[in-house]
């Protein structure tokens, strides 16, 4: 079965464990290129409490149904946590699609087995999820890398892990293997964290980033002067886009407008001012820079 549009690119962006397809939505298309169809298969929370192989199965069956509509097509993998092991199973077990994807990139994903697994289920006895994370799937991606071009990031948030993954259990020989410091397991599916850095491996031109363009819009409004971050407390959030970025207003006790940009994790990259004379222009910038970038107001 195919269809009358055929895309350049398949971008399958997979879930892990106690997490739904809602992040990864995100991040994928933050990182799809023109021609990209999406996929987010949707594993259920519940289900991923329980046995890897069912997920297996369901996400088989999706890319199944996706390189018979797409034959022409190739196959871009974005996979975070037990999403990654997820993956390795699959291309292992389909060996016949690797001539069809062009890379794989894995988030936090512990191929080498999740230590707090092994603790938690020591003889792979127990009927969780923890004795499929428990397992060491180094071969897998080691063979799978020999064909697929690999991207594999890990979060360092304590000095050698993400808080809930070890960095030593995401290595793997024949990868790309980047270390991000200070990134905790559930920031990896954050688009600003990780979005440059794929498309850099992806070859894709580094384009200027939402949240540089955001700020060169607001500096270019008439009478905007920095601001110092102190005040950024008192701001309240009134616009939120796409990928968590966030502008938020101040107005100080004698009427002078602050603006501040924050990044996903509630980290300040701008604050300004804008006096009396040029608050209209203000309003007016704000305004139009909503419409544009099609904020979801709050």
């Amino acid at each position: 079965m195919t269809t009358s549009h055929q895309p350049t690119f398949l971008l399958f962006a997979q879930h892990g464990w106690n997490d739904d397809y809602r992040d990864m939505e995100q991040l994928a298309a933050v990182l799809a290129a023109q021609n990209t169809r999406i996929f987010t298969p949707d594993l259920g929370i519940l289900n991923t409490w329980i046995s890897i192989e069912p997920l297996i199965n369901k996400v088989e069956y999706q890319l199944n149904i996706a390189v018979q509509w797409h034959p022409t097509a190739k196959v871009r993998i974005v996979a975070h946590s037990l999403g990654g092991l997820i993956w390795l199973e699959v291309l292992h077990r389909r060996s016949d699609i690797l001539i069809k994807v062009d890379s794989l990139v894995l988030l936090g994903s512990p191929i080498g087995g999740s230590d707090l697994s092994r603790i938690l289920d020591p003889f792979g006895m127990l009927p969780t999820i923890a004795r499929d994370l428990g397992k060491d799937r180094r071969y897998l991606a080691e063979q799978i890398a020999k064909v697929v071009p690999t991207l594999i990031i890990a979060g360092d948030n304590d000095g050698g892990s993400d808080k809930v993954i070890t960095v030593g259990s995401t290595q793997v020989e024949g990868t790309t293997h980047i270390r991000l410091r200070g990134i905790h397991h559930n920031a990896l599916r954050e688009p600003h964290a990780v979005a440059p850095i794929i498309r850099q491996f992806w070859g894709e031109p580094m384009e200027q980033t939402f949240i540089q363009h955001l700020i060169a819009r607001l500096r270019a409004i008439p009478g905007m002067t920095d601001a110092h971050d102190r005040d950024f407390f008192r701001a309240r959030t009134t616009m939120t886009f796409r990928d968590g970025t966030t502008i938020r207003l101040w107005k100080n006790p004698v009427g002078v407008d602050h603006v501040f940009v924050a990044d996903p994790l509630g980290i300040v990259h701008f604050g300004g001012f804008v006096g009396w004379v040029h608050a209209s222009d203000f309003r007016n910038a704000l305004r139009s820079i909503q419409q544009e970038f099609q904020a979801l107001s709050q």
